[in-house]
């Protein structure tokens, strides 16, 4: 955890106060040059004074690359883009990666059920649950679910192990009576279980193996590791430690094709929950106690679309994201060409904290983007 640092308390209004309506639009950063008259420089000064005034509990760096390569970036207290930050929420984009890179290796389907890879599989065919697919654990509509923010135990159990932690969740859930499909729930029961099916179907020992296949096969997150809670028990959706500079790299790799076929990125890019039903949105209600948006985003394959409206009305695909409930934000504005992230690691529960970083400094940034 990161040294607290002197900042103004404000309340959550005031936190986002200025921010745009709208479907990914600007921030509050109202003295952003026009782009015609732009100077790289002075936006730059800009970005660093708005930065260095935004509200946050603890240390947190922030990065940017626009399509040419050019980068900026911003560091505040003694957080770097090297410093070892939590992942929490952030590694769901990165574990869909993998797993869709092992579809296109002809390792798995997205229509594969759980109980084609996974010995002990205890959900059987007379269960609602038994239809599940691979695509609908990547969208979290698979049903593994009931109410909001309540999940198995094991999943934060560093004496557990991946195997065993998943049919725990596969015996929490059976017989729910949910439809798989028809209902959008985030949580991390679901990509537990893809990360299981995973390692199956690639005949590894464990998710640490089929992670190091993808290290060694991208040169990616070499300063980076899924550990947490434990080396057994690794959270696919959020169990990384990992650097700032690390997923900038990531996030540059995914922009520029060298990650995933164009079938493969298509599935990632669709909105995959636009015919569900939304039980539970972090965006929307917040989650750990914390307090959300009150925005509509819809789900892809670990990633969210962006939606800055009660009701979602964005063209899916144009902003997605990866945000997580310590406050790291990773972002890629495919309709601007920028990728960019907020690290930090605040408590549980902080989720707006990286988003409201980055939409305050929005205005100069997409300024400099275009300049």
């Amino acid at each position: 955890m990161q040294a607290l640092i002197p900042c103004v308390r404000l309340s959550l209004a005031a936190l986002l106060v200025g921010l745009a309506a709208g479907c990914g639009g600007g921030g509050s950063d109202a003295s952003a040059v026009p782009a015609e008259s732009c100077s790289i420089a002075q936006l730059e000064s800009q970005m660093d004074t708005t930065l260095a005034q935004a509200v946050s509990e603890v240390d947190f760096s922030y990065a940017v690359q626009r399509q040419d390569g050019r980068q900026y970036s911003f560091n505040r207290g003694s957080s770097t883009l090297q410093t070892s930050y939590q992942s929490a929420s952030t590694s769901k984009l990165v574990s869909a990666v993998i797993i869709l890179r092992l579809v296109e290796q002809g390792y798995l389907s997205l229509d594969a059920r759980p109980h084609d890879h996974i010995a002990g599989w205890p959900i059987g065919s007379g269960d609602s649950l038994f239809p599940m697919t691979l695509a609908q654990l990547l969208s979290f509509t698979s049903g593994l679910g009931v109410q909001p923010e309540v999940e198995p135990a094991c999943l934060n159990d560093p004496d557990s192990n991946l195997n065993t932690c998943v049919i725990t969740i596969a015996n929490t859930y059976a017989g729910n009576g949910i439809i798989p499909g028809s209902q959008f729930l985030y949580a991390s029961t679901h990509m537990h279980v893809a990360g299981l099916m995973a390692v199956a179907a690639r005949g590894a020992a464990s998710w640490q193996e089929v992670f190091a296949e993808f290290q060694s096969q991208t040169g990616l997150f070499p300063a980076s590791s899924f550990d947490l809670p434990s080396v057994a028990n690794p959270r696919i959706a959020g169990g990384m430690r990992l650097t700032g500079a690390d997923y900038m790299a990531f996030l540059k790799a995914l922009r520029d094709g060298l990650l995933l076929n164009a079938a493969s990125m298509s599935q990632l890019l669709t909105d995959h929950t636009a015919s569900a039903t939304t039980i539970y949105s972090p965006m929307l209600s917040g989650i750990g106690g914390g307090a959300g948006l009150g925005e509509d985003w819809h789900y892809g394959f670990g990633l969210w679309h962006e939606c800055q409206s009660a009701t979602f009305n964005c063209v899916p695909g144009t902003r997605v994201s990866s945000p997580g409930a310590l406050g790291s934000y990773p972002f890629w504005d495919r309709s601007k060409g920028y990728t960019g992230i907020v690290v930090r690691e605040g408590v549980f529960g902080t989720l707006v904290s990286g988003i409201a970083i980055e939409r305050s400094v929005r205005s100069s940034m997409e300024s400099w983007a275009a300049c």
